[in-house]
């Protein structure tokens, strides 16, 4: 175990534990490889809604699925240009 965690008092490290366990089971993994696909990468979805990555779809198989892209963690503080100024 690292030293600094060693030094981290009980409850502490009982919640960061807690906090890396649900952001684990929060991601969505792919079924082929089982990654969490990255935010800004193409997934696909087949049946009820099986989440496949671009890297374990076949070209074939892409023109028939669903597909979306994975957000970040935190999508709604993300800047957005809402117009250009004119030059």
């Amino acid at each position: 175990m690292d030293e600094s965690l060693r030094s981290m008092p009980p409850l502490e490290l009982a919640l960061l534990r807690e906090g890396v366990e649900r952001r684990g089971a929060a991601q969505e993994r792919c079924s082929g490889c089982h990654r969490a696909p990255l935010a800004g990468e193409r997934i696909y979805l087949g049946e009820a809604d099986q989440v496949v990555c671009a890297l374990c779809c076949s070209e074939e198989a892409n023109r028939s699925l669903r597909s979306r892209g994975v957000q970040g963690p935190w999508p709604k503080r993300s800047i957005r240009i809402l117009s250009q100024p004119a030059a």
